[in-house]
């Protein structure tokens, strides 16, 4: 499955993938957010693909309702007439001067239209350094292979829960932030292959 790909559906995959490092807690606090228009627009990746920020919208009213601290996320895949169902909530946070971001799915469920498979999915979260460069954006998710190699050989101490197949965080958002400060520019950490670099569309 190409990146861009898993990116779309990882809400629905994450215990069938292991690209992404995924939490059960979010990296943030309400503290820790901020009104923010970083990246508020459309952007392009390498595969033409479309990313598309908005303020998260709270109810049908605009803008005086809107939620400048956080930005649903849709992805339409060059081709695709319209954007997919699957939405995902996005937070920008900033710590010891680097900014990452914090995915949620926002939105995948049909309420009216339940299935199994669905009573079987649970959003979690995943986060990814964001670099800012006049209208670039680059994105960087942390390497599960990485990561589990770190904490079988104990270089690495963070709380988390694996079975045969799968590793979930679950540190509180204030450890969850201490390990990526810490791993922040270390380029090992990070997914080869599962990065994004966005052009801003005018």
């Amino acid at each position: 499955m190409k990146p861009r790909s898993l990116l779309l559906v990882f809400g629905l995959l994450v215990f069938l993938s292991g690209c992404i490092v995924y939490s059960f807690y979010p990296l943030y606090t309400k503290d820790d957010l901020f009104p923010n228009d970083l990246l508020v627009g459309k952007w392009m990746d390498g595969d033409s693909s479309i990313w598309e920020f908005e303020f998260n919208y709270q109810g049908k009213e605009r803008p005086a309702n809107r939620d400048s601290t956080a930005f649903i996320l849709q992805i339409k895949e060059k081709g695709q007439a319209d954007f997919g169902r699957p939405k995902l909530l996005v937070h920008v946070l900033k710590l010891d001067g680097t900014y990452f971001l914090d995915f949620y799915l926002e939105e995948y469920f049909d309420d009216d239209n339940l299935t199994l498979f669905d009573l079987h999915v649970m959003p979690i979260h995943s986060f990814a350094r964001l670099r800012l460069a006049g209208d670039s954006a680059q994105l960087n998710w942390f390497s599960p292979d990485w990561l589990e190699d770190g904490l079988q050989h104990r270089k690495i101490h963070i709380r988390h829960e694996k079975n045969e197949d799968h590793l979930l965080l679950t540190a509180k958002p204030r450890d969850l932030q201490k390990f990526v400060i810490k791993y922040a520019n270390n380029e090992d950490a990070f997914e080869k292959g599962l990065d994004f670099t966005l052009k801003r569309l005018k």
